[in-house]
């Protein structure tokens, strides 16, 4: 082979291998662009309190190593880090990560750092390396459940433990609700979709976990109640998940395709309406109903 067909075989094999890495990118992270398409930390302002009442309740101690995985702006990651643990929280959002990293700058917290992540391969991270794994509304929305939940198994320590909250389908509190209708005015699925309130089933966790190696007697669940608190009416809280969180932007620009913006819109009014429990008609509060999945390792 002359050194010009050599260079030219060398540049066609880079390429393909650079082309055959993008594929796998682009089908590792299929909702990557949906969780960056919009600012989930204006929904996240919302969730704050609950975060920190959820952690208050997992035994977070000084020195325990904790990754957060899905973990947003750091809605529980923060609160993990104030109580003295040494947390990494994981995202697949890039901008998430980087509001992740401001606010735990501007409170001090050299205890915890965030980073880019797929949780169906948490490839740069070590076996056996984290005492307390926790996912709360995050690693649920990966695809590929079962190698989520083989990520999750891999990296806890034996004798740690894992900790996720997870949208239940079909519950007729404000989340799984708002998932629905989205879902039924966005495009089809692509083929092989797994929904992400799947994980929300007792049976399937069971089952992708014990394909992890956890036995069913090392798995408990609870039901469990998040909050959302928001200073304006219901549909001012509507605005904020129309305009910022990627599932509800995603229905409201295929209603529009289909001339059904104002048939959506109706719809989820009344919903956040009528979930909304303030008696201040300048406040909205909504309870969501979740499902909590406790393993030991």
């Amino acid at each position: 082979m002359t050194s010009r067909a050599a260079l030219r075989y060398t540049f066609l094999k880079k390429s393909l291998e650079y082309a055959e890495e993008a594929a796998m990118t682009e089908t590792a992270n299929p909702n990557k662009a949906l969780w960056e398409k919009g600012d989930f930390t204006r929904v996240a302002e919302t969730m704050r309190a609950s975060g920190e009442a959820l952690v208050a309740r997992l035994g977070v101690t000084p020195g325990l190593k904790v990754l957060d995985v899905g973990c947003g702006d750091g809605t529980t990651a923060l609160p993990e880090a104030r109580l003295g643990a040494d947390v990494l929280g994981v995202d697949i959002a890039s901008n998430l990560v980087a509001a992740g990293t401001r606010r735990a700058e501007a409170e001090g917290l050299t205890n915890c750092r965030f980073q880019e992540g797929d949780a169906s391969h948490l490839d740069d991270l070590a076996d056996d390396t984290f005492d307390l794994v926790v996912s709360i509304f995050g690693a649920m929305f990966a695809p590929r459940p079962f190698d989520v939940a083989k990520e999750l198994v891999r990296v806890s320590r034996p004798g740690g433990r894992i900790v996720m909250g997870n949208w239940i389908p079909g519950d007729p509190t404000l989340v799984a609700q708002l998932l629905k209708i989205s879902g039924s005015y966005s495009s089809p699925p692509p083929e092989g979709f797994i929904s992400p309130v799947t994980w929300g089933v007792e049976e399937n966790v069971i089952e992708r976990l014990g394909q992890a190696g956890i036995p069913a007697d090392k798995i408990s669940f609870s039901r469990e109640t998040y909050a959302f608190e928001y200073p304006g009416p219901p549909r001012e809280l509507l605005a904020v998940f129309r305009d910022y969180y990627g599932p509800t932007m995603n229905a409201f620009a295929a209603a529009a395709a289909n001339d059904k913006t104002e048939q959506l819109q109706k719809e989820l009014d009344d919903l956040f309406t009528s979930q909304n429990t303030s008696s201040d008609p300048q406040r909205t509060s909504v309870a969501a109903t979740f499902l909590q999945v406790t393993v030991n390792v």
